[in-house]
């Protein structure tokens, strides 16, 4: 499915998102659409070209091109940014300026016209008209374009106020009435105050990007290459799979690759935490982004250009940030009549001041007031902002959010399950004893492991070929012959036929009755060989605590979690191990499947659970949890699978992500409680609820301020997740 984002102009509010979103869900091939307000973009997914979504995007009176790569992205929204904010400079200074002067000049002179300075006034009537053009004609013109299409948005407001106020002050200048007060200094200045709102507003939000920019740092824009005996600097969107790429103390890698030439010590710290650099030699890994700090080589270019880890990982970011939780679609639900509400909650207001007796011009301070004060900004930009700073922060804490769902279901959660191998240990398991049985040597069953065990990806696997090579001479591990038949069985083993021999390695469930000839090492992982059904010699391998694991299972445990454990290992083994980590619940002898439906049964217990693994076999269990979590390195099926995946080796990720996903969503409700008490009472007091008992009528200028600060309130509120301490760091 064709994945497409673009970079939008002209948004305002939650209903203009709202518009958006309908209008290009509907179009033919589309399945899914999110705009998010705060960075002004969208993602689109499905079957249409980008013409397509421009064109239906235009045609409601917004702008919008396709970004063809995180860099074009970054570029053109900086680029956009940068113009936003000197528009809105020139128009905030022009409109207050003015504004302001004629504020004096009325001071001096009066605010009403009469016979005697009729000609001022019309003069000044031309300044504002001209004031309002320039510093809010794109208010305007969204009013015209949002009633041709027969909605509103946050423009319907602010222009149905300033231009009625302009309009009533015209009319009084040209018909002049005794005692009856101007706004041309209010229409203006209203303007001015909302475009420095936005201008204050766009400069907070510019901060709040800067946690994925430095991810887009590390990505260095120029690079050496070798072709043939010549070296020569492309710019890194030119490199191709199979180049020869030049690595130098102090440059960062452009692409991803394999070491041709040289040593290099590679600092990875920004992709995986590891706080001291890495020893790179031929035949070794690297990876774009990551700083050499030492030494000089030569690598050889695979995943360039998007396919880069770095590309990836930024990939997964802006799709989670242009994710909504339910949260959004509560709110997208109130926007779609928020705007039609205040205008009747105006209307109704001014009526009834005439009703009561009240002048014109006080009946049109209120309905201008009413219209100003309740402005859906903070509405739109409360959950947006929150999702941009909570996965990007995340992604500073060592976590990948595959959405921002992921972060609202691990809120709520509180079980906590934990694989063995890999996750609570480190899963380089080692053999610490073998057991041969005649007829069979030694050498053959170190052998006949090795030879079948290749073609396994389990980390025991790994440990038994490891182990192998370092008993066996390179003769040695020479293959005994063609191996046909390979059959994998999930958390069982692997079996073969070599030289018509049928080989089998795994557990003793794999192996059967054969196994109860061997000697039971109860806190060891028994590996057995059997050749042509006789037990050939049986592994013992172990493994080692991660050293922050149990002290993090028991912080887990004062924090509320219950910590339980899932393995595929026997029942002594794994009670062994959660004896010394002190887990409330372990349950041994469990295929791949059998996870899934332990974690099914916690969950019709009514919990809420999050699974955290690193292999193939845990990738049902992953999927079936409310919240699934990869551990750093792991399979690349459990990172598909998983919500959330760890970027840096060992559990401590998660020791911070858990309580920060709580903030997150706190955050949010915090945004959107404070949009929806300061509509509940500025919209009263705008209506002049408290005037019949103090004689005290709200200002629509000071209305106007009201209005940009609860949406600077907002983007500030969100802004503290970019700063919030980690769990590890917090005594």
């Amino acid at each position: 499915m064709k994945e497409q984002q673009f970079l939008l102009n002209g948004l305002h509010c939650a209903a203009c998102v709202r518009r958006v979103e309908t209008v290009i869900g509907r179009l033919s091939g589309v399945t899914f659409i999110s705009v998010n307000l705060a960075d002004n973009t969208a993602f689109v997914q499905g079957e249409i070209g980008a013409e397509q979504v421009i064109e239906a995007i235009q045609k409601i009176g917004f702008d919008a091109e396709c970004l063809e790569s995180e860099q074009a992205r970054r570029e053109k929204q900086q680029a956009q940014t940068q113009a936003l904010l000197t528009t809105k400079r020139r128009q905030f200074s022009l409109a207050l300026l003015v504004g302001f002067t004629l504020m004096g000049y009325g001071m001096l002179f009066g605010m009403n016209a009469n016979a005697d300075n009729q000609l001022p006034w019309l003069i000044w009537a031309f300044i504002t008209a001209l004031t309002m053009w320039f510093s809010g004609k794109h208010f305007f013109s969204g009013a015209w374009l949002s009633l041709k299409n027969r909605t509103a948005t946050m423009d319907t407001l602010i222009a149905l106020s300033t231009g009625v106020a302009w309009s009533y002050s015209l009319y009084l200048t040209l018909f002049p009435q005794s005692h009856a007060h101007l706004y041309f200094e209010a229409s203006v200045m209203i303007i001015g105050f909302l475009n420095l709102g936005k201008y204050l507003e766009q400069k907070a939000k510019q901060r709040s990007s800067q946690a994925l920019e430095k991810l887009l740092d590390l990505a260095p824009q120029q690079a050496v290459v070798f072709e043939g005996e010549f070296a020569r600097t492309i710019p890194v969107k030119g490199i191709k799979p199979e180049m020869r790429v030049q690595a130098l103390t102090g440059d960062r890698l452009a692409v991803d690759g394999i070491l041709l030439q040289g040593s290099i010590w590679v600092d990875e710290s920004m992709l995986t935490g590891e706080a001291l650099p890495v020893e790179k030699k031929v035949g070794d890994n690297v990876r774009a982004g990551t700083l050499v700090a030492d030494g000089s080589g030569v690598y050889l270019a695979q995943q360039v250009g998007e396919k880069t880890a770095l590309a990836r990982i930024l990939t997964a970011v802006r799709h989670a940030q242009s994710s909504k939780p339910p949260l959004a679609q509560w709110v997208d639900k109130i926007a779609a009549v928020f705007v039609p509400i205040v205008v009747t909650l105006a209307l109704l207001s001014a009526g009834i001041w005439l009703a009561l007796g009240q002048s014109v011009d006080f009946a049109l301070g209120i309905f201008t007031t009413v219209l100003i004060i309740a402005c859906p900004c903070a509405l739109g930009l409360a959950i947006p902002l929150s999702t941009i700073a909570g996965v990007a922060r995340s992604a500073e804490l060592g976590v990948l959010v595959r959405n921002i769902d992921a972060l609202q279901s691990a809120s709520e959660v509180d079980t906590l399950v934990f694989d063995k191998t890999g996750t609570l240990t480190h899963g380089e398991m080692q053999v610490s004893h073998i057991e041969v049985f005649a007829p069979f040597t030694l050498e053959q069953v170190l052998t006949v492991a090795l030879q079948v065990e290749q073609h396994a990806s389990h980390p025991i696997a790994k440990a038994v070929v490891n182990d192998t090579k370092k008993r066996l001479s390179p003769a040695e591990q020479q293959p005994l012959g063609a191996m046909s038949e390979v059959q994998i069985v999930k958390g069982q083993g692997i079996s073969a036929r070599i030289n018509g021999q049928i080989i089998k390695v795994g557990n003793k469930r794999f192996i059967g009755d054969l196994a109860e000839k061997a000697t039971q090492n109860h806190i060891a992982t028994a590996v057995f060989i059997a050749i042509d059904k006789q037990l050939a010699g049986v592994m013992s391998l172990t493994d080692q605590l991660r050293p922050e694991s149990a002290g993090l299972i028991a912080q887990f445990q004062r924090q509320g979690y219950r910590c339980v454990m899932l393995t595929g290992d026997n029942q002594a083994v794994a009670e062994h191990y959660a004896q010394q980590l002190g887990l409330d619940g372990v349950i041994a002898n469990l295929l791949p499947e059998q996870k899934a439906e332990q974690i099914h049964a916690l969950q019709q217990q009514g919990r809420k659970v999050a699974m955290v693994g690193d292999g193939i076999n845990d990738s049902p269990a992953l999927a079936q949890a409310n919240v699934g979590i990869a551990m750093h390195n792991g399979s690349e099926i459990a990172l598909e699978v998983a919500d959330l995946s760890l970027m840096k080796a060992g559990l401590s990720p998660l020791a911070d992500i858990l309580p920060f996903s709580q903030q997150v969503i706190k955050n949010m409700k915090q945004s959107l409680a404070g949009a929806f008490i300061y509509n509940l009472i500025s919209i009263p007091l705008a209506a002049g609820v408290l005037y019949p008992f103090t004689g005290w009528l709200l200002n629509p200028m000071i209305a106007a301020m009201a209005m940009a600060l609860s949406s600077i309130t907002v983007v500030l509120n969100s802004q503290r997740l970019l700063r919030q301490k980690t769990a590890l760091a917090t005594p």
